[in-house]
């Protein structure tokens, strides 16, 4: 059989299929359950993240002078409009799209689970994180631990204080090799990346929670010495699972976090992408307290089949698409 006779085919089997539509039935009971409002927000839009770390996916509408539009990387800012609207607690399971990420447990176009919780903060939201992984995958209640008792206990560094030269001496002694120019939170990402997040989450889930404030995103930044974001994420074996904020409000330290990420942008010659004012008006007119959950659906379909590829859980990756 020829590579182009064979192509036609998905890449899971069909049982693989049928247990990732079961898992999508548990997980909106979970949420109907709960009151929690199903909702659905678009793929195409006019803004997208400034996160240097993300690369938009983009088009450009037939006609004259058609706006360049963005495929999404996730809901999120279309989330939080609803959430400033009066929706209530929401959820969404939709594709999102991220370019330059193809991989083992990669795909550009792939699924996300994300919700909100209003008048829940990111602790409120890892306890029902713990009730989701519970239905879907079986597993314990998880371990929590902060980002510096991690570094701490692992590396013996403290990731908040200590400067380039103890994190790159930190690196070498995990074996890693670590590119030139590499600042702090570069060489921050490259330890967790490599030497510490493939240990976590084997006998039970991790939460790791207090990011470095350098690292808030949208997250809120909690005031002390040192100050931290207010984020968490998870760990199953080995394998990141979702990013979750007690979210940011203020529209004005949002505008400043996007334009501090434009000016790096600059600098280091990536695109330049649209701040979202649609999201700034809504932090404007008000964003409930909430806190909200990025959850890699795809990845948690590995998790439940003990798939070792995405392509064990997706009917047509990008090379069969």
């Amino acid at each position: 059989m020829t590579a182009l006779e064979s192509s036609w085919r998905p890449t899971a089997p069909l049982e693989h299929l049928r247990r990732r539509a079961e898992l999508l039935r548990t997980i909106r009971s979970f949420f109907h359950q709960r009151g929690v409002l199903e909702v659905e927000t678009p793929q195409l839009a006019a803004a997208t993240v400034t996160d240097l770390h993300l690369a938009s996916l983009s088009c450009q509408l037939a006609g004259p002078e058609s706006p360049r539009l963005f495929l999404q990387t996730s809901p999120e800012f279309a989330m939080k409009r609803l959430l400033a609207a009066g929706s209530g607690a929401i959820f969404q399971i939709c594709k999102a799209f991220r370019d330059d990420e193809r991989g083992r447990r990669h795909n550009p176009e792939f699924s996300l689970l994300e919700w909100y919780r209003p008048a829940f903060d990111h602790h409120r939201l890892m306890d029902e994180m713990d009730q989701l992984l519970a239905a879907t995958l079986g597993v314990p209640a998880a371990r929590r631990l902060t980002y510096a008792e991690l570094f701490e206990g692992e590396l013996g560094v403290d990731p908040h204080r200590s400067d380039e030269a103890a994190l790159t001496a930190a690196a070498e002694r995990a074996g890693l090799d670590v590119p030139p120019g590499l600042d702090r939170d570069g060489l921050l990402h490259l330890l967790l990346a490599c030497a510490l997040e493939p240990r976590l989450g084997f006998d039970r889930p991790a939460f790791l929670f207090d990011f470095p404030a350098s690292q808030a995103a949208l997250a809120r930044l909690r005031p002390g010495t040192p100050a931290v974001a207010e984020r968490f994420e998870v760990y199953v074996r080995g394998m990141e699972l979702a990013n979750g904020f007690h979210e940011l409000a203020d529209p004005g330290e949002q505008r400043r976090r996007f334009e501090a990420d434009l000016a790096a942008r600059r600098n280091l010659g990536l695109p330049e992408v649209p701040i979202d004012e649609h999201l700034l008006a809504a932090l404007e007119a008000g964003l409930p307290d909430c806190a909200g959950v990025a959850l890699g659906l795809d990845r948690l379909v590995m998790l439940a089949l003990g798939a070792d590829s995405i392509e064990e859980v997706l009917a047509f990756p990008i090379e069969r698409a």
